[in-house]
């Protein structure tokens, strides 16, 4: 069996979600993280950066690593196609 064609909207898309749910994940825990750190400081100016940092990094985070994911593995699938029109596509066994 050869792979010789990828659909790129396709990959793109289950990417993109895999980056979403990684971005949400990564949000968190700069999230935690910010705010923990606002909560230690004594400047009540500090907590409230902390805590929109954190927020911020919730929000953010998944729609930069979802678009970022979609754009890339977009271009990716597009080059696999190039690269294996050229040479042949990648040779795989399956039982």
């Amino acid at each position: 069996m050869v792979i010789k064609q990828v659909g790129p909207l396709s990959c793109a898309k289950v990417v993109a979600s895999l980056y979403v749910i990684v971005g949400v994940c990564i949000g968190a825990l700069i999230s935690l993280a910010s705010m923990a750190g606002g909560m230690v400081s004594d400047s009540p100016l500090a907590g409230w950066f902390g805590t929109a940092i954190g927020l911020g990094a919730i929000v953010v985070l998944p729609i930069f690593y979802g678009v970022l994911g979609f754009v890339m593995t977009l271009i990716g699938a597009w080059l696999y196609n190039i690269a294996a029109g050229i040479v042949g596509g990648i040779e795989i066994d399956v039982q």
